[in-house]
């Protein structure tokens, strides 16, 4: 079957101990190929939301084709939390300068 013509009706869950880091699941299926270690790092699953995915939908910050892909072979998608970066030294010093000059 041609990923074009793909669609996954997913379920997607938040944790209690970790901002912003989900999984992605199918509904059909549930947690049931999660592992369990992942399931305990995660604390209390929240049902986030159910979405139809196909590979032209747009998500926020993943790639549907590789959220489709994990599903299908692993039975989830894992999505971290976005990585912070610090200021630079340059904005860090800019930021102690006395502001309404």
């Amino acid at each position: 079957m041609s990923m074009s013509k793909t669609k996954l009706l997913c379920d997607i869950y938040k944790g209690s101990r970790k901002e912003e880091m989900y999984i992605f699941v199918d509904h059909n299926e549930g947690l049931s190929k999660v592992p369990e270690t992942l399931l305990v790092k995660f604390g209390e699953l929240k049902l986030v939301t159910t979405l139809l995915l196909t590979e032209d939908k747009t998500l926020a910050r993943s790639d549907v084709k590789k959220v489709l892909q994990d599903i299908a072979s692993t039975g989830f998608f894992l999505q971290m939390p976005p990585t912070v970066y610090p200021l630079d030294d340059t904005l860090a010093e800019n930021s102690k300068l006395q502001r309404g000059f």
